[in-house]
């Protein structure tokens, strides 16, 4: 009899293999995988008591903690759906996500009191807020916080021969940089196997410590609360991204893995402290989220003294698929070797990545011809919640079609060069705006860059750069508009550049072209974006 494929048995096998092992570092709270399972199972005996039925949204809006992670085994082992909030969403943005899932449940922490507190009677399905930590003082709140629920609750521990493999586990919402945010359904068997997909391809290890740079809430975060929990690694939790103290618990926990976006990486790398920790326990870092440059791993290796690669993934593959570790037999050494472990790389276990043409047609193995990334995968989700129509244009003849545009080598390693509405098409050429932002990264004075389409009456369209420099560094707009035309093509280099003191963000750093884009609209060409200090 085949056993269910869930992630709740991850926890389960962690409990029994590795009972005193250390499962949860968070602040100065430490538990073990007995005390993390007992906790997640008290998690389930609560939200039941609650009145939490099977299949109902129970949502979390909440930095990086360990009730955060044990939600995500609590939630699944008592039949519900785990819905993690984007914490810096505006408050409208949240409603909207909360309605739209028809969440039942909200647990919040008491920081994000307030922002709950302006839209909450806009919200018809929430009839439970629950406080992570503090003491409820609000009318609105329930009288027991999360540590009352789970002190008086009676562990609840599903039959796991019950559960349903293909029933929704996860509803997590994509970033809505270009979009409204749509809900994507990953099943328990999404789960399970994307975790051992990455298990397997990354090669982790028992003893993995793993520190929660990126949040829970994001495609590069989560799937960490699964593969290193199967693995019995530690669990290192922050609550939000600082330079310091990441560096502070790298050489306290002796961490040895963790996902980084490009502007984390950069943090790290120029942290003026760097040098006063020891970093010796940090075995690799995956820089994703958005496309890395070989300078930025270069950095990352010589600086922080570990290997360094891209991955690649999307909310809607749970989320990985490639990553850019060396082949066996394809190691290189300097520029070409950091030139391949900043690519978008090849498929890990479980997945399939093919890149095509208009046709459907596999594009040549020429590391030239651009086509968009499709791929079948374990971890490929179910459908977006309530979107049949959505759903059916990305998934199609089998296969979730990314909108990433990319070319792949002889080796089988792409290169994303842009999604494909950014591509800018400049009098009848291609141009990627992702290969300029690599280039402007790679001069001495860049600190981030992001490159737009802006009308143009002979060419249709050209290039446009918005920089920011390091802190004191210095550049004007033909230096770095000559730097560019020296190492690419002309007619890909920027026609012009602006410089700005800092780039819209999401929560992980990934640029808000969207908000680039509406900005530039909005003010013409002489209005300044954000004034460079």
């Amino acid at each position: 009899m085949n056993v269910p494929l869930t992630p709740v048995r991850f926890l389960r096998y962690a409990h029994e293999q590795f009972p005193d092992q250390p499962a949860v570092v968070c602040g100065e709270e430490r538990y073990n995988y007995a005390q993390f399972a007992g906790r997640a199972g008290r998690l389930a005996g609560a939200l039941r008591e609650c009145g939490v039925k099977a299949g109902d949204r129970v949502a979390f809006l909440s930095p990086n903690c360990h009730r955060l992670l044990e939600a995500y085994y609590g939630v699944l082992e008592a039949g519900a759906v785990l819905l993690p909030l984007n914490i810096r969403l505006a408050p409208h943005e949240v409603a909207y996500i909360l309605n739209d899932a028809g969440a039942t449940v909200l647990f919040l922490d008491q920081a994000f009191v307030p922002l709950v507190d302006s839209f909450r009677k806009n919200t018809a399905t929430v009839r439970s807020f629950f406080l992570l930590n503090g003491t409820p003082h609000a009318s609105w709140l329930s009288s027991e916080n999360y540590e009352d629920l789970l002190a008086s609750a009676q562990p609840y521990f599903a039959d796991v021969m019950q559960f349903d493999e293909n029933a929704l586990a996860e509803l997590f919402y994509t970033s809505g940089t270009s979009a409204t945010p749509k809900g994507v359904m990953l099943t328990h068997r999404n789960v399970y196997l994307h975790a051992m997909d990455v298990a397997v391809g990354f090669t982790v290890p028992s003893e993995d410590v793993h520190l929660h740079t990126i949040p829970l809430f994001h495609a590069n975060g989560w799937g960490a609360a699964h593969f290193i929990t199967v693995m019995g690694g530690k669990h290192v939790m922050i609550r939000s991204f600082d330079p310091v103290e990441v560096l502070r618990l790298i050489a306290r926990e002796r961490v040895q893995s963790c996902f980084v976006v490009p502007i984390m990486a950069q943090a790290l790398v120029h942290a003026p402290q760097r040098p006063e920790y020891d970093l010796s326990s940090l075995k690799w870092v995956v820089i994703g989220g958005s496309a890395s440059s070989p300078t930025l791993v270069r950095d990352v290796k010589e600086k922080l003294g570990c290997d360094c690669f891209s991955g690649y993934g999307l909310t809607e593959t749970a989320p990985v698929l490639a990553f850019s570790r060396e082949k066996p037999g394809t190691c290189t050494k300097g520029p070409e070797h950091y030139e391949r472990q900043a690519m978008t790389g090849y498929a890990i276990p479980g997945v399939e990545m093919r890149v095509v043409d208009a046709t459907g047609a596999d594009v040549p193995r020429d590391g030239r011809t651009i086509g968009e990334i499709i791929t079948r995968a374990d971890g490929v989700m179910e459908a977006y919640w309530q979107q049949a129509e959505l759903t059916a244009e990305v998934l199609r003849d089998g296969w979730l079609h990314t909108g990433d545009m990319a070319t792949v080598d002889a080796h089988g390693y792409a290169l994303i060069a842009d999604r494909k509405k950014d591509i800018i098409i400049s009098g009848g050429e291609n141009i990627s705006s992702l290969e300029i932002e690599k280039m402007l990264m790679a001069h001495p004075s860049v600190y981030d860059a992001a490159v737009l389409p802006i009308p143009d009456e002979k060419w249709g369209e050209v290039p446009k750069a918005f920089v920011v420099l390091k802190p004191g560094a210095q550049a004007t707009e033909p230096e770095l508009l000559e730097f560019c035309r020296a190492h690419m093509a002309h007619y890909k280099a920027p026609r012009s550049v602006e410089f700005v003191a800092a780039l819209p963000k999401n929560a992980t750093g990934k640029t808000l072209k969207r908000d680039l884009r509406k900005h530039w609209s909005e003010r013409g060409s002489q209005e300044p974006l954000i004034a460079q200090s």
